[in-house]
């Protein structure tokens, strides 16, 4: 299996190649050169493997580069700290079922795939004998999951940025605590968007990157897009029956457009998924896409502060992917669309708009802080779970686009105790910390504020990283 850019200016690459080179010189992503299919019956013959079993049944159709021992090996390892069933699918009625992807160390759906990530780039790292040094933004829960994956590893440090004052009070906590000095947290005067911009900025200054040993673990990271698609079959395997292959849904609330994306990769591999239904608070640029086929990414200053933070994002950097399927794999006009959003701060793809339907399956919604609100209340009233702000995102729009006979799963995004503040607000529950968490939102915290200046960035990394 070999990898090429979505802008066809860069030489294939393997699995684990692709993984620490992050971000492609052309400045495209890596995608599958074909994507790999998965028949009825080798699906089937997946229903009675563990979760890390079944990580290793997918992953190896990806990263054929890696001996399967090998990968098996990485893959008990990263799911070792989780519950045993890893990922439990629970109903909230309705005809909606939880997946649960929230049990991880950093009680979020990224520790899903970052787990894995740590395992496999210090094994890619040792094969070579090099250091990477992870360049990475945050929104809220990448960051942590991130870092939590890669604390200690001795080939391995991190530079991750993220929003000054727009993460919840767990968010930050969970990040900033961490004392070691190969972890380097940066709050970066700007939005989200402002930093995922400085990290493609040094990250398209191929001379900085090689000097630097630049990596990534954002959700552009190849590794962390192919272990997410391991969760959209364990849980149709486990919301359908052994006779024949059923349909589900799947909502998946969305900001930078990977954890869908993922989705959309498991259904082009063959997986039975209906309808990917993606969920967006009020920055709904990818809702008004999806609706519209018009891309218009906001500035900084018109990216909203919401009570489901981890999605305030604007410019979608997977959406790059599914532009390439979209336009049969033509590098040219991928290159060409963004040259018209820097040109006209849009993309049109309103001919191509009935496609989205009708030959990807894709549909799209998007909430409010008051939908969150009546939708955590509504969950913990008929079913006694309380949800997190980004699930509730998810699950009102899920309830838009309930078909009769069609299981509808909604990917849960994090714990309720990372959001304690919208949690008291809605239900008026003080949620319980364990003491480890407790221990946590006390603890100092080290963190550097820093403007939003790539030639700032690039004078601390060039002081602080590896070599």
């Amino acid at each position: 299996m070999q990898y090429i850019s979505t802008r066809g200016g860069a030489e294939p690459l393997t699995y684990c190649e692709a993984l620490l080179e992050g971000l492609a010189p052309d400045g495209g992503l890596a995608v599958p050169e074909t994507m790999p299919a998965v028949g009825a019956d080798l699906l089937e013959s997946w229903r009675g493997l563990t979760y890390p079993e079944l990580a290793t049944e997918v992953l190896a159709l990806f990263a054929t580069d890696i001996p399967r021992d090998d990968l098996a090996r990485m893959c008990a390892a990263a799911y070792a700290s989780f519950p045993d069933e890893v990922v439990p699918l629970r109903s909230i009625g309705g005809g909606i079922s939880l997946v649960g992807l929230s049990e991880g160390p950093t009680l979020a759906f990224k520790d899903m795939a970052m787990q894995f990530l740590g395992q496999v780039v210090e094994y890619a790292l040792a094969r070579t004998g090099s250091v990477l040094n992870v360049l990475g933004a945050t929104s809220g829960d990448t960051g942590s999951a991130a870092e939590h994956a890669l604390v200690g590893k001795e080939r391995i440090s991190v530079f991750m940025l993220s929003p000054q004052g727009r993460m919840s009070t767990f968010q930050r906590a969970q990040m900033f605590s961490l004392d070691d000095p190969n972890i380097h947290n940066i709050a970066i005067d700007g939005v989200f968007d402002d930093c995922q911009n400085l990290v493609k900025r040094l990250a398209g200054d191929l001379e900085f990157k090689r000097a630097q040993h630049l990596g990534a673990v954002n959700s552009i990271n190849l590794a962390r897009i192919t272990a997410q698609v391991v969760y959209y079959f364990w849980a149709w395997l486990r919301a359908t029956d052994r006779e024949g292959a059923r349909e589900v849904s799947v909502t998946v609330p969305s900001g930078n457009f990977g954890n869908i994306l993922s989705g959309f990769f498991a259904k082009q591999m063959g997986l039975p998924i209906r309808r990917l239904v993606l969920a967006t608070n009020e920055n709904n640029v990818l809702d008004e896409f999806f609706r519209t086929g018009l891309y218009r990414p906001r500035a900084a200053a018109e990216t909203l502060a919401t009570s489901s933070p981890s999605m305030d994002i604007s410019k979608a950097s997977n959406l790059e992917r599914f532009l390439f399927e979209l336009v049969g794999r033509d590098a040219s006009r991928v290159v060409r669309a963004f040259g018209e959003l820097d040109e006209t701060g849009a993309i049109d793809f309103t001919a191509d708009q009935p496609r989205f339907v009708d030959e990807f399956g894709f549909l799209s919604g998007s909430s409010t802080h008051a939908d969150r609100l009546a939708t955590i209340r509504a969950v913990h009233e008929t079913a006694g779970e309380i949800i997190d702000p980004h699930t509730a995102d998810g699950v009102k729009v899920a309830r838009e686009h309930l078909e009769e006979g069609v299981p509808m799963l909604v990917l849960e995004t994090a714990k309720p105790q990372k959001f304690a503040e919208t949690i008291r607000e809605a239900i008026g529950v003080e949620l319980e910390y364990a003491p480890e968490l407790r221990e946590m939102l006390d603890a100092p915290q080290h963190v550097v504020d820093m403007a939003d200046d790539a030639d700032a960035l690039r004078a601390f990394i060039e002081a602080n990283a590896l070599r």
